[in-house]
């Protein structure tokens, strides 16, 4: 017996698709049959199990339990709840690894499966291999069980362990329909302040607005919270709850490099001259403020499984992603968690002076693009960026090449990369003022024109 998935689901962070069409009850039970395998093979024994609010995330989950317990491998359900609920679950409850069912900021349509080992994350050439494992049927058998572990009243003590705030603040916290629902409404009640908690109610239909805190049109909703109650910031999570966006007390949105930048300074106090990671899409204004505070700031790929596995080499007690992506070492565990995220926002707004808005107005203004987005076949993006690097270096520009080119010049940077996972080629610019950016804009474009790709923004 053997099950091939659809291709276009083997990604690079996780196995996602369209339900009932690339993605089948099929394909849980083979994840789980291959996915049971290698950590039984790798002397494992436990798997824990968490799923996301959409509708057909109980289904996926049952099938997912019963291949894991032909392959010899007893499964712990944690149930519905955050992702970074079941990466705790792993780690509190001892387990081997982990499976999240969860379709995270895709449309409702969507589902996927999230994988991680008890001491790394599972990606890339981990899911090429689970798919041939499956391909070739090559599974162990056996005779595993399943328990239910409820997890989320342990999980909120925890993410209160450290909270040392006494500020009362105000703050909005926006959950979207999605997993974070129940896990804030249990945790509002035990922090100091007031506290508005919208669209608590877990619904895979997301019918208030999509769940990506990213997009700024979908923080319209908290926007409005904090305007109307007066409350001193906003918080926002992804479907998952893995992302934090949020919002100053004027509505303003503080970006993924700013919440950063933020954060680090309290960790930095605790361990100075501590590396403190970002994704290359990053602000070069987050890169100088972490050397200013004494710590080591070092640029990285995107993807969240790509930090993590570089904050584990390099002993990093923090990191972050442009996407809302924050991982914490001090004093958690080194997953990326919003909820615990926005617990460390507001300890760090309290120990530095009390006002995340005063904290925005002191950062410096750069004038910058959204993420860009150009489309590019699978087989061309890779070549594309390798055809820009060789020009921009025959150029003597000044580019690292960490993720892609990123081009710095003395007025700004713009960036061009591959996404891992989709057939699109991802740009960002940054500069001091408008003009430069105009300039800078150009120069990509000019770099893309001549490698044959319409420098035509597609959505996301």
């Amino acid at each position: 017996m053997a099950h091939i998935f659809d291709p276009t689901t083997l990604r690079e962070y996780d196995i996602r698709g369209l339900v009932g069409d690339t993605l089948t009850g099929a394909d849980a039970l083979a994840i789980g049959r291959s996915f049971g395998t290698i950590v039984r093979r790798a002397g494992g024994s436990r798997v824990a199990v968490g799923y996301d609010g959409r509708e057909s995330s109980p289904g996926f989950e049952a099938e997912l339990v019963k291949g894991l317990n032909a392959a010899g491998v007893d499964a712990v359900r944690v149930g519905v709840g955050p992702t970074p609920m079941l990466y705790y679950a792993v780690y509190e409850l001892g387990c081997d690894g982990g499976v999240m069912i969860t379709g995270s900021h895709n449309p409702p349509a969507y589902n996927g499966f999230k994988m991680l080992l008890s001491d790394r994350p599972f990606f890339g050439s981990d899911i090429r291999a689970l798919g041939e494992m499956s391909a070739a049927g090559d599974w162990d058998s056996g005779e595993g069980s399943h328990e239910t572990v409820p997890i989320m009243d342990r999980y909120v003590d925890r993410l209160l362990q450290d909270f040392d705030a006494t500020t009362p603040f105000t703050i909005a916290w926006d959950c979207g329909n999605g997993v974070a629902g129940p896990v804030v409404e249990k945790l509002v009640k035990r922090l100091p302040g007031t506290h508005y908690v919208l669209f608590p109610e877990v619904d895979g239909t997301f019918p208030n607005h999509h769940p990506d805190p990213t997009e700024e049109k979908n923080l319209v909703d908290l926007k409005a919270c904090v305007a109307e109650k007066g409350c001193d910031f906003g918080l926002a999570f992804d479907g998952d709850a893995d992302r934090l966006g949020a919002v100053d007390g004027q509505g303003r949105v503080v970006w993924g490099d700013q919440l950063l930048g933020i954060l680090a300074e309290p960790v930095l106090k605790d361990l100075p001259g501590g590396t403190i990671i970002a994704d290359v899409k990053a602000s070069q204004a987050l890169y100088d403020r972490i050397a200013e505070l004494g710590g080591t700031p070092l640029m990285w790929k995107t993807g969240h499984s790509l930090i993590k596995a570089k904050m584990k080499e390099v002993d990093s007690p923090l990191a972050g992603e442009m996407s809302g992506h924050i991982f914490f070492k001090h004093q958690w565990y080194g997953f990326d968690d919003g909820i615990y995220a926005g617990i460390r926002l507001i300890r760090a707004v309290d120990q530095l002076g009390g006002s995340l808005t005063a904290l925005k107005d002191a950062m410096p203004v750069m004038v910058n693009t959204p993420e860009l987005r150009f489309q590019s076949s699978e087989d061309r993006k890779f070549a594309v960026v390798t055809e820009v690097l060789a020009r921009l270096k025959a150029a003597g520009a000044t580019v690292n090449e960490t993720d892609g080119a990123r081009v710095t010049t003395p007025d700004g940077w713009w960036l061009l990369r591959a996404s891992n996972t989709q057939d699109v080629l991802v740009a960002r610019v940054e500069a001091h003022d408008q003009a430069a950016l105009e300039r800078l804009q150009g120069e990509l474009n000019a770099q893309l024109a001549e490698s044959g790709v319409e420098p035509t923004v597609v959505g996301h």
